[in-house]
């Protein structure tokens, strides 16, 4: 009997892992829809344009085919996952900060019903880009850790930055008042 994996959400990452490796489409299709929007919004933290960000996205599934039977504790994936994503995003700024593109094109929204609307929204976004560049490096990291899509656990993202479980909220809520402060401070 075949059951389709789409209305199993019980079916744990370890037997998804499992059947993947043994050639299962439908496994790998379900592990990409669980696992996908976290690892692009880890990768799109590191503000790599759109071109970039697939690439990279590719290549951190590409780096889970290659490593699909030394995955060794598969509940803890989320966390193999988002560890690739970022050491793949600064191996992608690494290698653009020794390229120097001739031109860049930016993808353009062509169906906004008021320019005016994407213009704010940009400038909102700047400005928050901004303020969150003058926070140290690490309270940039647990922000983006708590704000992935799908949520990381605390004990996923104390497992990726290596710090004790119970420092994580207290943490996120310290750099939560420093991000609060910086956007106040620009205009």
């Amino acid at each position: 009997m075949t059951v389709s994996f789409r209305s199993m959400t019980d079916v744990t990452t370890t037997d998804l892992l499992s059947r993947a490796h043994g050639g299962s489409a439908e496994a790998w299709n379900e592990l990409v829809e669980r696992y996908a929007r976290l690892v692009w919004s880890i990768v799109r933290g590191y503000r790599l344009d759109g071109a970039t960000a697939a690439d990279v996205s590719q290549t951190v599934w590409l780096r889970l085919v290659e490593h699909l039977d030394r995955i060794r504790d598969p509940e803890r994936l989320a966390g193999w996952l988002a560890t690739t994503a970022r050491n793949e995003s600064l191996r992608a700024l690494r290698r653009s900060a020794r390229e120097r593109p001739v031109a860049v094109f930016e993808d353009q929204a062509d169906d906004l019903a008021d320019p005016g609307e994407g213009l704010i929204a940009a400038e909102e976004r700047d400005r928050l880009l901004a303020a969150l560049d003058t926070l140290g490096a690490s309270c940039r990291e647990l922000l983006r850790l708590t704000c992935a899509d799908p949520p990381l656990d605390y004990k996923t993202i104390a497992e990726i930055i290596d710090r004790p479980i119970g420092s994580i909220g207290p943490t996120r809520a310290r750099c939560l008042e420093r991000l609060r402060r910086a956007l106040e401070a620009t205009p």
